[in-house]
């Protein structure tokens, strides 16, 4: 289970949401045992995009061999 406050990676796309795969996120809330969070998405300049449920398959935690990588979001 996944932590509230820990970083998260999108792991599928969410197009109704304007969401993809790979945007990173922080989770704020965890649903019951970690069947799905609150996590808040962010831009580069800290304002927030969005809070989102997601379910626990739509996320992973972030790895130490992750690389942040910017998109433009409209």
């Amino acid at each position: 289970m996944i932590e509230e406050h820990k970083r998260v990676v999108l792991t599928e796309t969410l197009p109704e949401r304007d969401l993809q795969a790979g945007d990173v996120g922080t989770v704020v809330h965890v649903y019951e045992t970690g069947s799905a969070y609150e996590v808040e998405f962010f831009r580069l300049d800290g304002q927030t995009v969005t809070v989102e449920t997601v379910s626990a398959s739509a996320v992973r935690p972030v790895a130490s061999t992750d690389v942040t990588h910017a998109r433009t979001r409209e």
